[in-house]
């Protein structure tokens, strides 16, 4: 370890992209990162998806601002891999990952999640929806809207999955939720438009289905205005689902993009990663080693005991149906 930090602290840099500083407490995690090793965090692009992210890694590969390591949905994660885009590196806590949520020779690994919910400003909404099936209700028409584009954004990719889920889909197939948005834009309820903090508070998407904590993050965000953010795990269909880390095969700043690792699966950086609403995936392990901030798990939104955890398999056919039928049918 001693041997990794000096290596770091000679490169100096870490770059990093697609992580908003209101995402899952990033912001606080670059900033004492970057504090603690003397390294400056280089954040570029930070509403980029995963899809983004992986094409940053073979656009820029040999550039100094090339990506060192990526934060990716499962399914980017397991199609980098294949790529062969990712170095393999295993983080001194790897026991503590559970094997369902890292490939057994450390070319990615899970680190926070959660499960699919619906934001609402109840200041906006007379009666906010709790189920995928509300969504459909006359009274949201122009309202609901994604946190990007699905073919791009896994949290949007999630999105339509639960919603499959809801309307006679499965962990195998994501197309009746590819259906049902489509659907949802025929008869005007669906707003494609990227969702954010501004876009809620300038009232252009009330309704917002997302991960909890992003939803979660938006409610904090916008406490002191005139927005009333609500989250409900949606009762009639659930998506649980984690992000993955992986380090660029061809990063700049190899160190540091190893440090960084280090230190998202330290007790520090797990619980900042709880502090941002996040379920970090160390989690079960330290409770039981009594490691974990007691404060920061009551404040975590209902848990879903509805929730599907799709497969690596699933995931990836999940991804290529999407690609294959979401322009045609969600236009």
């Amino acid at each position: 370890m001693d041997a990794l930090v000096a290596a770091a602290k000679k490169e100096g840099t870490l770059n990093l992209m697609a992580l908003p500083r209101d995402w899952a407490g990033y912001g606080a995690l670059m900033d004492n990162f970057g504090a603690k090793y003397g390294i400056k965090v280089n954040d570029d692009n930070p509403g980029a998806a995963s899809a983004d992210e992986i094409n940053a890694i073979k656009s820029l590969k040999g550039q100094d601002r090339a990506p060192d390591a990526v934060d990716v949905g499962t399914s980017f994660a397991i199609s980098g891999a294949k790529e062969g885009l990712y170095a393999p590196y295993k983080v001194s806590t790897w026991a503590d990952i559970p094997d369902s949520q890292k490939d057994a020779s450390g070319t990615w690994y899970g680190d926070y999640g959660g499960y699919i919910s619906i934001g609402c400003d109840a200041a906006k909404v007379a009666v906010c929806p709790t189920t995928i099936a509300d969504l459909a209700k006359p009274a949201y028409k122009g309202q609901v809207a994604l946190s990007g584009d699905p073919l791009k954004s896994n949290s949007a990719l999630m999105a339509v999955w639960t919603a499959a889920l809801a309307t006679g889909g499965s962990a195998d197939s994501i197309q009746p939720g590819i259906d049902f948005f489509g659907k949802l834009k025929a008869q005007g309820n669906f707003v494609p438009v990227k969702a954010t903090a501004a876009t809620v508070q300038s009232g252009e998407t009330p309704i917002i289905i997302d991960w909890d904590y992003l939803n979660a993050g938006i409610a904090q965000s916008l406490g002191n205005t005139s927005v009333k953010w609500t989250v409900a795990v949606s009762t009639d269909a659930s998506i649980g689902g984690y992000y993955a880390q992986a380090i660029s095969k061809t990063a700049p700043h190899p160190a540091a993009a190893r440090l960084w690792q280090e230190y998202l699966y330290s007790d520090e950086g797990q619980n900042g990663l709880l502090k941002g609403f996040a379920r970090p995936v160390r989690l079960p392990a330290m409770q039981k080693a009594g490691t974990v901030d007691p404060a920061l798990t009551k404040v975590l939104p209902t848990a879903s005991d509805k929730a599907v955890y799709p497969t690596d398999d699933q995931a990836a056919k999940a991804k290529d149906t999407l690609t294959q039928n979401w322009a045609n049918t969600v236009k």
